[in-house]
């Protein structure tokens, strides 16, 4: 093996055409999938308070930020609710003309090649805001699936082109696949929320999507945050029910995660960069303590290069944005 002087590994990065030739990572429009909130109402756009640039949209305005989203070259936007009525059971979830379902429709109508996915749980839509149905303060899993089910099955009536069920509670994903065949939705894909862990990286998605908890915390089925090998176990499991992406959440704190569950199984992973990772360097680019552009990119490199082959972003307009500046 050649040493220096005669090994010189600057020689690959003396100018920018030199480094885009061996560069090893790639970042593209295809890469991504932007999250949206859709209200009840029309003609609303109301910014997230911790989340600068992302808004909780009525069905109207979502139509219409679908347009620029695939003008922009976005594959895919995924969709979270917040109902007009919340409930013990979170009735509004599986209603045929709940707001997932209302926009759906809505969207479908506006845009032909933009792929809508549709998060399937609980906790937008109970009083309580937990992920499914309660016993005092227990999470009750097998009820809870059933509910799940009947989401699941609504969002692909609806027009839904990926179902992403983000509960974390065990068997949903072969529950889900079995009720999507028997109603004659065999080629929908299930997106899993393979590993969910119980972050902090989430309390901006909780403002944006009216979800806080009443009481307690996720701990009880989302993954402990400590917990490596559990990842795998958890992915191995919704792929043997029938999941055809398994995605890691958080992103950026889990990059090991997304490589060991990328390695171990091969099967198209995704990963979210949630809400917490998007405000904080929103936050340090607005104080000019970092330049927010590049740490954007750089990010989402980061997750690119662990093994994601798709993001779930919030800059995913920025980034489109950037990339038509950089050709």
């Amino acid at each position: 093996m050649a040493l220096f002087p005669t090994k010189r590994l600057r020689r690959l990065r003396y100018n920018s055409t030199v480094r885009n030739m061996v560069r090893e990572t790639i970042l593209t429009k295809n890469d991504l999938i932007y999250p949206l909130f859709v209200v009840p109402g029309t003609k609303i756009k109301k910014e997230v308070r911790s989340m600068p640039g992302v808004y909780q949209m009525s069905v109207d305005v979502v139509a219409e930020e679908c347009k620029e989203v695939e003008k922009l070259g976005i594959p895919a936007v995924i969709l979270f609710g917040i109902p007009d009525h919340k409930d013990e059971v979170g009735s509004g979830a599986y209603d045929p003309n709940g707001i997932i379902q209302q926009a759906v429709r809505a969207i479908k109508k506006e845009v032909k090649r933009l792929l809508v996915i549709t998060d399937v749980c609980l906790c937008e839509y109970t009083s309580h805001g937990h992920c499914g149905v309660l016993h005092g303060e227990e999470i009750l899993n097998d009820e809870t699936v059933e509910l799940l089910v009947k989401e699941a099955v609504s969002h692909a009536q609806a027009g839904a082109d990926i179902i992403a069920p983000s509960d974390m509670m065990d068997g949903r994903v072969g529950a889900i696949r079995k009720a999507l065949d028997e109603n004659g939705f065999t080629n929908i894909p299930i997106m899993s929320y393979a590993v969910k862990y119980a972050s902090g990286f989430y309390g901006p998605f909780r403002d944006a999507a009216e979800s806080a908890p009443a009481f307690g915390d996720r701990r009880s089925h989302q993954m402990d945050t400590a917990n490596s090998a559990e990842a795998l176990r958890e992915a191995e499991s919704d792929i043997e029910e029938g999941a055809d992406i398994i995605m890691v959440k958080p992103a950026g704190a889990y990059l090991d995660i997304i490589w060991r569950v990328k390695e171990k199984f091969g099967m198209p992973t995704a990963a979210y960069q949630v809400s917490g990772e998007y405000a904080m360097i929103k936050a340090a680019g607005k104080n000019n303590w970092i330049d927010e552009e590049r740490v954007m990119i750089e990010s989402l490199t980061a997750i690119k290069r662990a093994g994601a082959d798709m993001i779930l972003t919030y800059f995913a307009k920025d980034v489109a944005k950037f990339l038509d500046s950089s050709k």
